[in-house]
């Protein structure tokens, strides 16, 4: 993954605040209004600039946005969640299609505003358990639309591994037999991989979140991260240069995405399996928001309304990979059983996947602890990976 580092990493003094479920602000703090938008019938801008995942805003879905709204998308791709909060602090976009990990930087910073769902009518259609969460609002009040969700499964091949994997050691105590080819997603996030794996192996480590990590905590991490480094192949950021590593053999176990399985699938490259562990897994949840500074702020929350609306969403969660965050999006989709493959509808299936949400002092467990803020994780990560 480009990293771009975190150019503000001290604004996470109000993120600090943050504590389990909504994100709680801190007595004083100050909390920016909504975006106004424009009375219906007043002339709108005319453009919407937004920052997105790649497969976010093709022109089969933006160019008929343009024409029944009158507002010209144009949109920059970002190559990780660090690049995304450094451009929306560059002040020259309106939407930013943000995930868990980029998320509460930019409500703790103070780079994105409320969102009025009165505004935004598909918001009554998100499923119920991507509302309101530490990644997306602040003491209930909501900073974004959600738009997808996904798991972070563990991919194996099952050629070479006889005996399929049912526990994250497999990835982190792997078998010497898969020394130098572990593939681990490249993001300073995936620390709460090996959190996940630890509160289960050592539980007298008391880990209740992978993302709130006291020092003891976070340290056992990276070091189970720093041990495992020598058998890592790919840290993996492209999703279709993993798909060809795990097709020649150079990948045998690790963490990936169920689009990566399905691109396999489609290739004929059936050896390749994927299960949930028995911990359960990280995953992401992304959030179109709005910035504080939004100069098209009108077509920003049409947009917002649009690209959540059921038939949109359908149709770039097949794109994309990933379960639409509408509620009746899988009416929508051309292929029948997209739903069922990527369980969008299936909600005991989330239970146990902990969405990617930015590390802070403020423990995200609820405890009074001091834990280890994303800076921090940063820096582990850099280190780990030049081991």
């Amino acid at each position: 993954m480009a990293t771009r580092l975190l150019a503000a990493v001290a604004l996470l003094a109000f993120a600090a605040a943050c504590s389990a479920g909504p994100a709680t602000t801190p007595p004083g703090a100050f909390v920016p209004p909504p975006i106004p938008m424009a009375e219906p019938g007043a002339l709108i801008e005319g453009q919407v600039n937004l920052v997105v995942w790649a497969g976010y805003a093709e022109r089969s879905w933006t160019d008929p946005f343009t024409r029944s709204t009158g507002c010209k998308v144009n949109a920059t791709v970002a190559g990780s969640s660090d690049e995304m909060v450094a451009d929306v602090k560059s002040g020259q976009y309106d939407v930013v299609s943000a995930s868990g990990d980029a998320s509460l930087r930019l409500i703790a910073s103070g780079d994105v505003a409320p969102i009025d769902v009165a505004k935004v009518p598909s918001y009554a259609q998100i499923y119920p358990s991507l509302k309101n969460k530490s990644w997306n609002s602040v003491d209930g009040v909501p900073y974004g639309i959600p738009h997808g969700r996904g798991a972070n499964v563990l991919v194996y091949n099952k050629d070479k591994i006889k005996d399929p994997p049912t526990s994250l050691g497999a990835i982190f105590d792997p078998d010497p037999t898969v020394a130098g080819h572990v593939t681990v997603y490249d993001s300073p996030i995936s620390i709460a991989d090996a959190a996940l794996y630890l509160m289960h192996a050592q539980p007298d480590l008391a880990i209740k979140n992978p993302y709130a990590l006291d020092q003891t905590q976070f340290a056992a991490a990276v070091d189970l991260l720093r041990k495992l480094e020598p058998a890592v192949g790919n840290w993996w950021s492209d999703t279709g240069a993993q798909a060809d590593d795990l097709k020649k053999g150079n990948d045998l176990i690790g963490t990936s995405w169920q689009v990566v399985l399905n691109a396999l699938a489609r290739d004929g490259h059936k050896e390749i399996g994927a299960v949930k562990p028995v911990e359960g897994v990280t995953g992401w949840s992304d959030t179109w928001m709005i910035a504080a500074g939004a100069k098209n702020p009108t077509c920003a929350y049409k947009w917002l309304d649009y690209i959540t609306s059921p038939a949109v969403n359908a149709k770039v969660a097949e794109f994309f990979g990933e379960a639409p965050a509408n509620s009746q999006a899988c009416t929508k989709t051309t292929d029948p059983g997209f739903c069922a493959t990527y369980h969008a509808d299936e909600e005991a299936y989330w239970d146990n996947v902990w969405y990617w949400t930015t590390p802070t002092t403020r423990c995200l467990d609820g405890s009074d602890r001091t834990c280890v803020p994303y800076s921090a994780w940063v820096t582990a990560w850099n280190r780990i990976k030049q081991k």
